[in-house]
């Protein structure tokens, strides 16, 4: 019989939703027992006359857990793919529900001793909010005291947002501009189903609230010499980092070789095409390719810019020839991140040639 205390919902989601519980290749199971006398939960039993573990109660299974397979000598031991679980946690319900936990059991959880932090708290103001599509806000903000501000960062690096009048915890989004000499700072916010802060920006925010920020955070920066090319490689408001980097690069080192590939869902979420037409003009050694799964009939592209229908991996494929000796910098959805790092490496490129920056959750 399943545990109670191991079979009751994780972060809110039933047990018996979950697809996860250990698998046992009996042909190649040595009968050692190392899985049966290591789980705590009783996930299996032993069979004494075959000399087989059982999974007896899947239920009791901790999500996530493979340290049975991970100490199996024979390597016996399956679990479903680590994607079932990230789909789970994709959902913001759960990321709410974690968010939930760790502030009851805060007397608890929380760390004792004071570890210092290198960021900084500035208090900000909105000063502006643009809507270019129903699911994307630009949200310009400035420091609400001059002086206080984040006037130095690094472009590629990012900020937590506090949601004003609550108590739940902050929320990360990557600075999309480079350092300004006043210290403002532009942040995308994507909308996202439920998400609490996204809620308070889609429907409460206001030019004037105060917002208070921290950071700067990351380490999504520049590392590439003067002279490498470079391919730049969007997700959705993955383009926010990416945008900081590629506004710094035509600041610093204008003419150089770049290559953009920006990837949506809908053509329509193409939020800041007027930008990247001013850097098309004013840079001709600037290439960019929007990729999109569907809608492109429908939309304006702006002269100059390549177009591909279906995802960013169908759009890189496209671009190959002019892969060879690119540094690349990737920022998106993680499961957008793991098939286009997967494209370059097939492609040549050296892990060390690609960094990338997974934007959070809500």
């Amino acid at each position: 019989m399943p545990d109670p205390k191991f079979s009751k919902p994780w972060h809110g989601v039933p047990k018996d939703q979950i697809n996860w519980h250990p698998t046992v290749l009996e042909e190649a199971c040595i009968g050692c027992g190392t899985c049966v006398t290591g789980c705590s939960r009783l996930v299996y039993r032993f069979d004494f006359e075959r000399k087989k573990p059982v999974v007896v109660d899947p239920m009791n299974c901790m999500v996530g857990c493979t340290t049975c397979a991970n100490t199996c000598p024979a390597h016996a031991i399956r679990f479903p793919p680590m994607s079932e679980i990230f789909a789970l946690e994709n959902s913001a319900a759960v990321h709410h529900a974690i968010e939930d936990d760790l502030i009851a059991r805060r007397d608890v959880l929380a760390l004792q001793t004071s570890i210092p932090h290198p960021d900084r708290l500035v208090q900000m103001q909105v000063a502006g909010i643009q809507r270019p599509n129903p699911d994307t806000l630009l949200v310009h903000l400035e420091p609400a005291v001059a002086g206080e501000c984040f006037c130095q960062f690094a472009p590629g690096q990012y900020v937590e947002v506090m949601i004003p009048q609550s108590g739940f915890m902050t929320r990360s989004y990557s600075i999309s501009n480079a350092p300004r000499a006043d210290g403002s700072i532009d942040l995308q916010v994507r909308r996202v189903k439920d998400g609490r802060l996204s809620d308070w920006a889609f429907n409460r925010m206001q030019v004037g609230d105060s917002v208070t920020v921290r950071g700067p955070l990351g380490s999504f920066t520049m590392r590439s010499a003067v002279d490498r090319p470079l391919l730049f490689v969007a997700g959705g408001t993955g383009l926010a980092p990416v945008h900081a980097l590629l506004m710094q690069q035509l600041a610093l080192t204008p003419q150089r070789d770049m290559v953009l590939v920006w990837g949506v869902g809908d053509a329509r979420d193409f939020y800041r095409l007027d930008l990247l037409e001013q850097y098309l003009q004013q840079d001709k050694n600037l290439s960019v390719v929007l990729v999109a799964e569907r809608g492109l009939d429908a939309q304006s592209i702006p002269a100059g810019m390549r177009t591909v229908s279906g995802n960013v991996v169908d759009a890189l494929r496209t671009v190959t020839a002019q892969l060879a000796g690119r540094d690349a910098y990737l920022a998106g959805p993680p499961g957008m991140l793991a098939a286009a790092v997967a494209e370059l490496r097939a492609n040549g490129l050296a892990r060390e040639q690609i960094l990338t920056d997974a934007f959070g959750l809500e």
